[in-house]
């Protein structure tokens, strides 16, 4: 068990950090903050997420986010997009395919609602938006130069243009400014509003909503069957304006009798990128994935691991002894001489040898050729060649012979 202490260690370890890791990006999730303001992604007061949710919530009602890249509006009959944070770069130079899309989708019955990022000051240099697919980068007007309005769709086709009034700053925070109700709508007699921004020379086909003075800042205008709102402060639709300055009657004026409603995340900088990962939700392939990566686990795991048991005892020395030349010889007379001829045998390749030596004398000779006859003469079972060689030894070796 100890030998796998330091693995197990280790993967707690691995484990521990990936958890923390995941609950990091859970909580920036949940606040939203990795998201732009008015985004209804966004949880914390900057965004849109608590409209997002109410409305999703009501019977009746459809719900979705636009993240195409291309902003292609929905189908104009019964729905309302929402186009919030808008900026004035945005609308700087509006292609005619974007104009004629636009006009298009009011006069077939659709609701846009366009409001423009709040303006606490008179210098026009903000950070420019993300530029979409497609469309070049728009030009940042130089700081001290007149606020750009020379949109075709909106100076040239809607009539509008932008001018600014100043908010009372008190310690170095803007005050909003209170704006009223022109109309006789079932709407509050006043809001805050959190934006310098005004509309100026209006075309006379566009009816004030809310006015800061003579200058409209909500304004609605009818295109066939559908119809354009234009604000210039987005803060009424923020979550924190949710919970601190929350009217429903604009609310449900804004969004009409739409049955469909969309939010525009594309112009945000939130845009969908097909991936691989997106191709695989799209065609239902997440069991093959499960399928492949349980396969290859079985691998790994068949590689890393034996399903034989260990053997518990030290590996096995294999020592191999060496012989010498007479244990060969022993063993190679073993193999081919039976054990009751053996006396036999070198009896007879010692008389062979002894004609060509003639090392013992005749007597002697004699003496060894009876022990070796006396010998073979004796019964099987009481022949003892090794007793009959050590006497033929004596014999040969003998002085008195």
């Amino acid at each position: 068990m100890k030998k796998y202490a330091a693995n197990w260690i280790l993967l707690a370890g691995a484990a521990a950090f990936a958890v923390g890791i995941f609950q990091l990006f859970k909580l920036r999730f949940e606040a939203g903050d990795v998201y732009p303001p008015y985004s209804s992604l966004r949880a914390d007061p900057l965004g849109t997420m608590a409209l997002f949710e109410s409305l999703a919530r009501m019977p009746g009602l459809t719900l979705a986010r636009d993240f195409d890249p291309e902003s292609r509006l929905p189908a104009g009959s019964g729905a309302a997009y929402l186009h919030l944070a808008a900026t004035r770069e945005e609308w700087l130079g509006t292609p005619d395919e974007l104009i004629q899309e636009i006009q298009g989708y009011v006069a077939s019955g659709g609701r846009l609602v366009i409001a423009f990022l709040p303006e606490t000051s008179r210098v026009f240099a903000r950070t420019p938006p993300p530029v979409m697919p497609g469309k070049a980068p728009p030009a940042s007007p130089k700081q001290g130069t007149k606020n750009p309005s020379d949109s075709p769709l909106l100076k040239d086709r809607w009539g509008v243009e932008f001018g600014f009034k100043s908010l009372s700053a008190d310690g170095g925070t803007y005050a909003p400014a209170q704006v009223e109700n022109r109309t006789e709508l079932p709407l509050p007699r006043e809001l805050d509003w959190h934006s310098g921004m005004i509309f100026t020379n209006v075309n006379t086909a566009w009816t004030t909503i809310y006015a800061r003075g003579n200058n409209p800042v909500v304004m609605e205008r009818k295109f066939g069957s559908g119809s354009v709102v234009l604000m210039t402060d987005s803060f009424c639709l923020s979550n924190q304006a949710m919970v601190e300055d929350r009217h429903p009657e604009l609310l449900a004026w804004l969004i009409g009798s739409s049955s469909h409603i969309e939010f525009d995340e594309a112009h945000l900088g939130l845009v969908e990128a097909p991936g691989v990962a997106s191709l695989m939700r799209k065609y239902r392939l997440e069991g093959f994935v499960a399928g492949v990566l349980l396969v290859v686990g079985l691998f790994i795991w068949k590689h890393a691991a034996s399903f034989l048991p260990r053997l518990t005892a030290g590996p096995v020395q294999i020592e191999i002894a060496g012989k010498e030349a007479s244990a060969g010889f022993v063993n190679l007379l073993r193999r081919n001489i039976a054990p009751r001829d053996v006396l036999h045998v070198c009896f007879d390749e010692w008389s062979k040898s002894l004609a060509r030596r003639g090392a013992h004398s005749i007597a002697r000779v004699d003496q060894a050729q009876a022990i070796f006859e006396a010998e073979a003469a004796r019964a099987e079972s009481d022949r003892d060649p090794v007793r009959a060689y050590r006497e033929i030894r004596r014999a040969l070796k003998s002085r008195s012979l």
